[in-house]
């Protein structure tokens, strides 16, 4: 199987398969617990339809949208996600210059590999900082600072991931950061070893944003001690409120699964929410992101960008999104996969099909641009 041969997510997902180490696959992969809300996230996408219309004429389409004050030539955005050098040896570039040749946002996150600074000078594409909220109130802001001084046009602050959810395939393969494999994960490490030679021939695996506050060299830390041990669970609305204020800029909380909390974000001047569970990573058995869209566009969809994530696998699944009031949708998985497989023509790949599958449903739709797409193309099954 070739890159040529990808023609959609579950073919990106299959490839990945065969060129990442088993323990890795799954870290990508996987979900918490019995991973109910993670399938739920792409299963939720069925119990709506489309209701095209026809003969409106759609020789041209327009996908450009406008999301917490970034002009995107596509409504989707590749959202920040964690050790991408570990996936590809590229990492955040690749994902970087995919995003920048469609027009599009791709995000940085505290656990990314490659620095905001260097990504910044890279890409001339609008660029999103996550991070998460430190015990160290002094952290936090320099944090900030730092992503100011970096050009950063979005802040992003992970609100649902005061602790780590329990991911068992990684406890059973003993993935963590860094490996504390088990003797069955270290043999899925040997069955691929052309992973290993680019991870020990290209430059040395490190988190340059957290560099200063985690040592990672001496194996004293790991990913899972960073989640107890640095963030801080005390989190409330008023620590938050304080960091908008500091910011004064555009800030999303992403992790938003509730019409009081939207309600909450807006108060203290937040000018945009995710909602999203976390791809299904954190806590199984919550609701799906599309379940919650229309109640939370209902309470604060004309005060604040609410944009969407979790599941999304089509260009239609974006339709239905963006129908229900979302202003964009941000993809994980839908680019960790290609990356994987193929480094920055993977994801490039992945970017140029969901454009084209956009278009190409969009004129099904007999719609021209984005802002006439709304609910009443939409019907719910019983």
């Amino acid at each position: 199987m070739r890159l040529n041969d990808c023609h959609n997510f579950q073919d990106f997902r299959t490839l990945a398969k065969k060129r990442l180490p088993s323990p890795i696959f799954n870290y990508i992969d996987g979900g918490s617990d019995d991973e109910s809300t993670y399938r739920r996230n792409t299963a939720a996408f069925e119990t709506c339809d489309l209701v095209p219309s026809v003969l409106t004429g759609v020789k041209d389409i327009d996908l450009s949208v406008t999301v917490m004050g970034q002009k995107l030539d596509m409504p989707v955005y590749c959202s920040p996600t964690a050790l991408q050098r570990l996936f590809h040896h590229q990492g955040e570039r690749a994902v970087a210059g995919a995003a920048e040749k469609y027009g599009t946002m791709f995000g940085v996150s505290s656990l990314g590999t490659v620095s905001m600074e260097e990504i910044a000078k890279q890409v001339n594409t609008p660029q999103v900082y996550q991070f998460y909220f430190h015990k160290d109130r002094g952290l936090n802001r320099a944090m900030m600072e730092r992503a100011k001084a970096a050009g950063v046009q979005v802040m992003m602050l992970t609100v649902d991931s005061i602790t780590g959810g329990n991911r068992e395939r990684d406890l059973r393969t003993g993935f963590s950061i860094p490996f504390r494999l088990t003797l069955a994960g270290m043999l899925q490490f040997a069955l691929k070893p052309m992973w290993g030679i680019n991870y020990v021939t290209h430059e040395k695996f490190r988190l340059p944003q957290l560099d200063e506050h985690i040592d990672m060299g001496s194996g004293a830390t790991s990913i899972g001690d960073y989640f107890t041990n640095m963030l801080d669970p005390s989190m409330n609305w008023d620590d938050v409120a304080e960091m908008v204020k500091f910011w004064d800029g555009e800030f999303c909380l992403k992790g938003i699964m509730s019409r009081e909390d939207a309600r909450k974000a807006v108060d203290i001047g937040c000018t945009g929410i995710i909602i999203s569970n976390h791809g299904g990573r954190q806590l199984d058995g919550s609701r799906s992101s599309f379940d919650q869209l229309a109640e939370i566009v209902d309470e604060v969809g004309d005060e604040i960008d609410v944009i969407f994530d979790s599941g999304v696998q089509r260009g239609t699944h974006v339709l239905k999104a963006l129908s229900l009031g979302a202003k964009a949708v941000g993809i994980g998985r839908m680019y960790l996969y290609p990356l994987a497989a193929a480094g920055q023509p993977g994801v490039e790949r992945a970017l140029g099909l969901m454009k084209a599958e956009l278009e190409r449903d969009m004129k099904l739709m007999g719609k021209t641009s984005i802002k006439q797409l709304s609910r009443e193309n939409l019907r719910f099954r019983p």
